[in-house]
């Protein structure tokens, strides 16, 4: 796959964004509170949100590393906390060789975050992270049962929603040799909420992969995205648009990254 397969899914995205089509939206104020509650990753939202990431570039070139991340986020009342379960499923498509490519499923990971459903000025959440080698590919498989804990901290100030998450998987049992499944996982995020739903991001998914050699162990992205809270047929849904540029990262791994989402929201009902 081409970087340049990636212009129409620009155009698409664009569209949808821009759209005068979308079904008649609550009133503004509603659209900004719900854009906000998607970003919050401990908020009690159900969300079923698609990510495609192209990667290309750096040790890459002219090739395409595709991702598509589903990632359906379901939270429930215990008591007097918010349980957020977060399921990560990959599926990639990676070049092998000038013409040739691995595609199938990665490992499947399950974040569960324990907050309080009593919601202060500082929102926090903690919990277990599993990752499963359930990869069906070569270039993917990992043979690592892991575990580990995650953490985030947030506040929501006027238009601003600034926080942070860490994740830290550490590998429990291993079958396939390297690479082994010892991760730390650091994503700082700042969003500016603006008009009927916008907002402009940082959030940077920055990666620490410790089985990896010396030098080659950091990932770190910079950049921006947008993204519109919307209506479509009566559906709460983001769509949104990053790119980030990798000014660290592993030998043999692309450059930069263009991101595009789509998720679907279900608010609970008043």
């Amino acid at each position: 796959m081409r970087h340049r397969s990636t212009v129409p899914a620009v155009a698409t995205i664009a569209s949808l964004l821009a759209t005068s089509a979308f079904a008649q939206p609550p009133a503004a104020g509603d659209m900004k509170e719900l854009a906000k509650a998607t970003q919050n990753p401990v908020g009690d939202l159900t969300a079923l949100p698609f990510q495609f990431n192209f990667n290309s570039g750096g040790d890459l070139e002219d090739q395409t590393f595709f991702n598509l991340n589903f990632q359906p986020v379901v939270p429930f009342r215990v008591g007097d906390w918010n349980v957020i379960a977060r399921t990560i499923l990959p599926i990639n498509s990676i070049p092998t060789g000038a013409t040739t490519r691995a595609s199938g499923v990665g490992d499947i990971q399950e974040q569960i975050f324990f907050s309080p459903a009593k919601v202060g000025r500082v929102i926090w959440g903690v919990g277990p992270m599993f990752s499963f080698p359930t990869a069906t590919m070569a270039p993917a498989e990992t043979g690592t049962w892991a575990a580990g804990i995650g953490a985030v901290v947030l506040t929501m100030t006027g238009p601003w929603v600034i926080g942070a998450l860490l994740n830290q998987f550490w590998p429990i049992s291993d079958a396939a040799g390297d690479p082994a499944t010892d991760l730390l996982v650091f994503q700082p995020f700042v969003n500016y909420n603006f008009g009927p739903g916008w907002a402009l991001a940082f959030a940077p998914l920055m990666s620490a992969n410790w089985n990896a050699a010396d030098g080659d162990q950091w990932t770190v992205p910079l950049g921006l995205g947008i993204s519109r809270t919307t209506v479509f047929n009566a559906r709460p849904m983001t769509l949104g648009v990053q790119y980030y540029y990798n000014i660290e990262k592993p030998a043999g791994s692309a450059g930069q990254q263009l991101k595009f989402v789509i998720s679907l929201l279900y608010p609970r009902r008043p």
